[in-house]
């Protein structure tokens, strides 16, 4: 009898020890998944805490810039579908008027009989009919030829147009696909750039703030000279201080960065491309040291912010999610360029 409990025993033993192992397996799995990175940002100082916020909202708004870009396309294929799509049902209108009248004028043939109109006119009596009616024939004739012509050349038209409405369907499918996948990277940056927030103590959130302030969100000074067109686009980025930043947003009740922009030249009467990356090559480009009121000025290596100059090296610019619209130094930001609208 011992001698069957003894591997009864040592079955036991060693099942309790794989699953003690599984157990220990599983939860040095579990703390790597759901708590290394905490414990990982938990250790990160302010200064680090703050380095890579600020790296998740750039990011952010790279992708911001790039979801813009793709609904501007989106928007003007939408727009340009529409369009061919009224022309083509205009011109299926045109060749089905077209068709309707060359049936009517075969039906008027065939009811008139089956003798060629030329021998109808031979057995004519009278000269002068036989002229007048000649004159008539050669008229149908020349009209049934015009309508054949009109009608191959509508449904030639109505095929191009068509080919254009498939094609601009195509791109506004691929311009909203482009655009969802850039909002979905905006969100998760901002996501990540909150929970790292999340983890600071109160008076670590302040002394961030602090460390990142140093911008002003009122207008205490007096407006730099500057006059024209330029003088209205500095007016309305100085009535847009305090609102917040909004991503994709042209107001008026938030902005993102280059959504101020062209909202402040587009009261001035110009309008802007969407994007940083367009907007740098709208008007003439200018060098730092020529600076005026109502020039675009652009940031980081891929023009991926922008601000509106606004007079002894400020501007005004809609910073980043959670900071609302505010004036700057240009010096706060690496400088990429300079542009000044027409």
């Amino acid at each position: 009898m011992a001698s069957h409990r003894k591997p009864k025993q040592r079955s036991l033993t060693s099942s309790t020890a794989r699953a003690a192992a599984l157990l220990a397996l599983t939860s040095a799995a579990s703390t790597t998944l759901l708590g290394g990175t905490g414990h990982a940002e938990n250790r990160l100082t302010p200064a680090q805490v703050r380095a890579k916020i600020d790296g998740y909202q750039r990011e952010a708004e790279e992708a911001t810039e790039r979801y813009n870009g793709a609904k501007e396309k989106a928007d003007k294929a939408g727009e340009a579908l529409e369009a061919l799509r009224d022309q083509a049902a205009r011109r299926t209108t045109r060749l089905n008027t077209a068709r309707n009248a060359l049936g009517a004028f075969a039906t008027a043939q065939y009811r008139s009989g089956t003798i060629a109109p030329a021998l109808q006119l031979a057995l004519s009596s009278s000269p002068d009919q036989y002229l007048q009616r000649a004159s008539l024939a050669e008229r149908a004739g020349s009209r049934q030829a015009v309508l054949i012509a009109a009608i191959g050349r509508q449904e030639r038209k109505l095929r191009q147009v068509r080919g254009e409405a498939a094609d601009r369907l195509a791109a506004l499918r691929a311009s909203r696909t482009a655009a969802a996948h850039h909002k979905r990277t905006v969100q998760r940056k901002l996501a990540a750039a909150d929970r790292l927030l999340d983890r600071l103590t109160l008076e670590q959130r302040q002394r961030l703030t602090a460390a990142r302030g140093g911008d002003e969100t009122g207008a205490a000074d007096v407006l730099a000279p500057v006059a024209g067109r330029a003088a209205r686009a500095v007016s309305y980025a100085y009535a847009a201080l305090g609102k917040p930043y909004v991503w994709g947003a042209t107001g008026p009740h938030g902005y993102d960065c280059s959504g101020l922009t062209q909202a402040a030249w587009r009261a001035a009467g110009v309008s802007l491309p969407r994007t940083t990356y367009t907007q740098i090559n709208a008007g003439r480009r200018v060098t730092r040291d020529q600076l005026a009121p109502g020039d675009l000025v652009f940031f980081y290596s891929g023009v991926s912010h922008v601000g509106l100059y606004i007079g002894g090296g400020r501007m005004i610019h809609a910073p980043r999610p959670g900071a609302p619209v505010r004036m700057a130094s240009v010096a706060d930001m690496p400088f990429a360029g300079a542009a000044r609208p027409a």
